[in-house]
């Protein structure tokens, strides 16, 4: 069988199984997106754009950062993002996916052990899969089976460098990560805490320094904050001790061998960094949105959070795909998702609040959602 017949053949499996993927156009009312409170559209940020290019603020790096690609822009969001987050240092990637990467990827070296939550993102997946230290799933959100994968490495006689990856804020089921118990954990058994704080950032947190506020500036601390989510824009910034940043810039392929993101992006990071100390309203309507929605869909059978991401859990893929269907065609665009984005026996429809949209449309939501159930 030839390679495109094989693709083929594969592709037709996945459709009778409810899980082919295609790329579908933006229509109805936001429910899916990541654009927690609201900036990727906002008047301040296409203000902040349009001065940047004013000033001769360039579109393209024209290289990686190591050669010519180093601009004055990336520098200075790097440094606001250090002082601003209580970090020692900051390093700004094109993507939270690329950042994930090159951190597991260059920072655990061999003999060393990356124990992770089950749940975490497919980002640090791929890093974990170009590293070369060991690497343990735990349960989600299992401190105990955390420390004891740790402590038995230990009395195993290892002695290299222990790594606890988490997110703070899960991206699928919009539950946090017991951060208090897991530094506990790393400060005890002389380990390294990394966080995802992509669906954090920009939502929890005073002035949305996410829930890893508090941590920032730790020895043992690495975070990770995208920008395209809260923040409205695109790229991700890794903040930690500035040997982090060191190693990441000599030795952490993913960055050394890219170009440099958009100056511009960056210009617009910083703006977005300043909109979250200067707009709290933003999260206080976030805040009251997402305990509206909490209200109308559990009846329903939604996850009541806390947060913007409230799943609705249906398990089967082709029910979760014609329910999400059903939904979209009420107006409302609402996501099934399935394996391998999931567990097998978890296709969900993930409802995402954002300040896009009203209070009439989360109850005209719940309307459409119990329609199509």
């Amino acid at each position: 069988m030839t390679f495109l017949a094989a693709q083929q053949a594969d592709f037709h499996m996945l459709e009778a199984r409810a899980r082919l993927r295609r790329l579908q156009p933006r229509t109805g009312v936001d429910f899916c997106s990541n654009d927690y409170i609201g900036l990727a559209n906002a008047a301040r940020l296409r203000r902040a754009v349009t001065e940047a290019l004013a000033r001769g603020v360039a579109l393209g790096s024209g290289g990686s950062r190591l050669l010519r690609g180093n601009d004055p822009e990336h520098e200075a969001l790097e440094a606001e993002a250090a002082a601003f987050f209580g970090s020692d240092s900051a390093l700004f990637f094109s993507s939270g996916y690329a950042a994930n990467a090159a951190l597991f990827a260059t920072l655990p070296q061999r003999g060393d052990l990356v124990v992770h939550d089950a749940l975490i993102h497919a980002s640090a997946h791929e890093g974990m899969r170009l590293g070369r230290a060991d690497c343990i799933s735990a349960p989600h959100n299992d401190v105990q089976a955390i420390a004891e994968a740790v402590a038995a490495w230990r009395r195993g006689g290892a002695t290299g460098q222990a790594w606890i990856a988490v997110e703070s804020l899960y991206s699928m089921d919009g539950d946090r990560a017991p951060l208090d118990d897991l530094i506990a954990v790393a400060d005890r058994l002389g380990a390294m805490l990394l966080i995802d704080e992509a669906h954090a950032t920009g939502v929890f947190g005073r002035d949305g320094r996410g829930l890893a506020e508090g941590l920032e500036g730790r020895p043992n601390v690495v975070t990770l904050r995208t920008c395209g989510k809260a923040l409205g824009c695109e790229g991700a910034l890794l903040c930690g001790p500035t040997i982090v940043r060191d190693m990441l810039v000599n030795r952490g392929r993913a960055f050394i061998f890219s170009t440099a993101p958009s100056p511009l992006i960056a210009a617009a990071v910083r703006e977005s960094l300043r909109i979250l100390g200067d707009e709290p309203a933003r999260r206080t309507a976030l805040a009251a949105l997402i305990a509206q929605a909490g209200r109308v869909l559990a009846p329903l059978g939604v996850a009541v959070t806390g947060s913007p991401i409230m799943p609705l859990l249906l398990g089967d893929d082709a029910l979760t795909m014609r329910v999400a269907g059903a939904v979209q065609e009420a107006g409302f665009d609402v996501r099934g998702v399935r394996p391998p984005t999931v567990p097998v026996g978890t296709s969900r429809l993930r409802i995402s609040l954002t300040l896009n949209v009203s209070p009439r449309e989360i109850d005209a939501l719940a309307l459409a959602i119990g329609d199509a159930l």
